[in-house]
């Protein structure tokens, strides 16, 4: 897929930066975030999607299999590890692609569920998931508030929401979401920030429709309504040093690869492999091999993602 053209009112991603896992490009030390607590264990299911959105950080689409289907028993390979190793590993995460697409999604939750592990699953609560109404809704009779879905809601407007996702998809994500409510599902929403809105405004607006729709979820809650900031790649941002976190005032621990890894798996490839984070799915410089333990190591903030997204703006899929 062919990245758009940087509009001309802003500046692009200086080259010279992010070239260096220790070196910023004026010479001072890179930034690194040491795993303080392995807390969540995403898998991302693959990136084929229903949706081809206008701003995809991963670029999912229904023809991108870059990330190939995780099968069910790669998936229990890890919660083995996890339970021989002991690892203190308390949620699991589930993201695409649309992972309701993945043909074993629901063998995949239930095998997590039955392990106890809290299950976190991210879908724009389409057709795919709408399928599997069925058993999605044993799931939750069996394990209740142990499941959640978060559903992407970009924003509380249906023109905006659909400007990014496509014509009529506000309204066949919004009947998603009600039919999740409506069987007693516990639901997150994840909201962008692309607009510019002031955050009140944004989770005023949120409040409003989820009010109107008889949805229980607190839009004042930032677990429960999640507002993502943007990420481009191509824009120039900071890099972070060691002594940003002083400057900043922000703690290497607050960031996402201080709790959480994800499990990828490239077309084509023999097997998965182990990243920091959910940002970060396709550069090979951040594969950290193919087991948990491999993955044990700090990461170096060597991606205008871990700038823009996780230190300066204060994002986490964790969350």
């Amino acid at each position: 897929m062919n990245a758009p053209t940087v509009p001309l009112k802003i500046k692009p991603l200086d080259p010279a930066k992010f070239r260096d896992p220790d070196t910023t490009a004026k010479g001072e030390r890179r930034a690194s975030v040491a795993l303080r607590a392995f807390e969540t264990l995403w898998f991302n299911t693959g990136t084929l999607c229903n949706l081809t959105c206008a701003n995809c950080y991963i670029e999912s689409s229904p023809t991108n299999d870059r990330l190939a289907y995780l099968t069910l028993d790669e998936v229990r390979e890890y919660l083995v590890e996890i339970a021989r190793d002991r690892l203190p590993v308390r949620t699991i995460g589930f993201t695409g692609g649309e992972p309701f697409m993945n043909p074993t999604i629901v063998a995949m939750l239930e095998t997590c569920l039955e392990r106890g592990f809290e299950v976190l699953v991210l879908t724009n609560a389409m057709r795919p998931m709408r399928k599997l109404e069925r058993p999605l809704r044993d799931l939750h009779a069996r394990f209740g508030a142990k499941l959640t879905i978060r559903v992407s809601l970009d924003h509380y407007t249906a023109e905006r929401h659909d400007a990014e996702r496509g014509p009529q998809s506000f309204t066949k994500t919004v009947d998603g979401l009600v039919w999740l409510a409506c069987h007693g599902f516990r639901v997150h929403v994840a909201g962008r920030t692309y607009w510019g809105e002031p955050e009140p405004a944004l989770r005023q607006g949120y409040a409003a429709l989820f009010a109107g729709l008889d949805i229980p979820v607190d839009a004042g809650d930032a677990e429960a309504l999640v507002l993502f900031p943007e990420m481009d790649a191509r824009v120039d941002v900071p890099e972070i040093t060691v002594a940003c976190w002083g400057i900043l005032n922000v703690s290497p621990d607050a960031m996402m690869c201080a709790t959480s890894r994800m499990v990828v798996k490239r077309k084509g490839a023999a097997g998965p492999v182990v990243v920091p984070c959910t940002l970060l799915p396709y550069d090979p410089a951040f594969e950290m091999g193919a087991t948990l333990a491999s993955a044990a190591g700090a990461v170096k903030l060597n991606h205008p993602h871990c700038a823009k997204f996780c230190v300066l703006g204060g994002g986490s899929c964790s969350r």
